[in-house]
């Protein structure tokens, strides 16, 4: 396949899926820091966020946003949600507003609650641009160290999505199409606030019992409101919702669930975000899910606890009894119409 890439935003994911794609394809990848553009390029190394990992030899790395989408067919935005809309504002002079866009990010915007797809139509609209994600289960080491691993990219295009399937696929990293962009990125902004639920139950000790009610209970909510949005039920029990939400819930290699043991465990949150390299998207998400569910009327009682954990100074002890001592309700509440 000859389509050139480019991949916008060097952390960990973009830099795998950079990685990704040179197999198949010219992918050029954009650094904030052009030192690390440099180290990526010249050593094959992104020393400060994959530390140890050999990138291919082919994978290029610029500081320079115009350089880097320079003749590219595809961007792919590997930029966290808060910093998304300035890097695209600076981005979309230099594109061709036929150019597909593909989002990396999981998260919501703070002000407007837009999910990415929908900075793009504002910020680099075209008539005929498809936009989608790459989302589900991915653990960036885990992707480069060869782990088998599944992940689903969305457009409403099926004749595109196709072509991303086969551009993003390698022999260990199984890629799977779904039309549904809408559900797909409200699954993957929530459950790295159920993520971060779920680290707060391993700081305070708890087991598996526990572990598996708040994940079970999670899907629920980021059902319940994926429904009410507009996305397909059944993509909440695929790779970018149920797959996503368990590896984020129970991996040690999980930011968002980092911070919730931290929680757990008494500590304060700009202590435990002051000490990170890495974002933790649900830290910011967490208040503007909480603010999209007000608006379309959903119940989501695990998000609103952690957000109240986060901004509001409530202790984790606290929020885990409110979320016990709620009225009962039946189990598909919310769900079955």
């Amino acid at each position: 396949m000859g389509t050139r890439v480019a991949v916008i935003g060097a952390g960990s994911w973009g830099t795998a899926v950079a990685a990704l794609v040179a197999t198949n394809a010219p992918a050029t990848l954009w650094a904030r820091r052009p030192e690390l553009a440099q180290e990526i390029t010249t050593d094959h190394v992104n020393g400060s966020y994959l530390p140890g990992i050999q990138l291919p030899d082919n994978l290029g790395a610029t500081g320079s946003l115009e350089e880097a989408v320079a003749g590219a067919e595809v961007v792919v935005m590997g930029v966290p949600s808060h910093g998304f809309r300035g890097v695209l504002t600076e981005l979309a002079p230099h594109l061709s507003t036929t150019t597909p866009v593909i989002s990396l990010a999981k998260g919501l915007e703070q002000d407007s609650l837009m999910r990415m797809t929908e900075v793009v139509k504002e910020v680099a609209p075209g008539i005929s641009r498809p936009l989608g994600v790459l989302t589900g289960p991915n653990l960036a080491r885990e992707v480069l160290a060869g782990h088998p691993a599944a992940s689903v990219v969305a457009l409403a295009d099926e004749g595109i999505a196709c072509e991303l399937q086969e551009l993003f696929s390698s022999g260990t990293f199984r890629v799977y199409t779904n039309p549904d962009v809408i559900g797909c990125e409200i699954a993957g902004a929530l459950k790295n606030v159920i993520a971060i639920a779920a680290g707060m139950t391993d700081g305070m000790g708890f087991g598996d019992n526990t572990r598996a009610a708040l994940i079970t209970r999670g899907l629920a909510e980021l059902t319940r409101l994926g429904i009410a949005i507009g996305g397909d039920p059944l993509t909440f029990s695929g790779l970018a919702g149920m797959g996503d939400l368990v590896a984020t819930c129970i991996s040690r290699q999980s930011r968002n669930r980092h911070v919730g043991e931290a929680l757990g465990q008494g500590r304060v949150i700009d202590e435990i975000v002051a000490e990170m390299r890495m974002v933790a998207e649900g830290v910011k998400t967490s208040g503007p899910v909480v603010e999209l569910s007000a608006r379309h009327g959903v119940e989501m009682p695990i998000a609103e606890q952690v957000a109240a954990v986060i901004s509001e100074g409530k202790t984790v002890p606290e929020a885990i009894t409110a979320l016990m001592q709620r009225e009962a309700k039946t189990e598909l509440y919310g769900i079955r119409g």
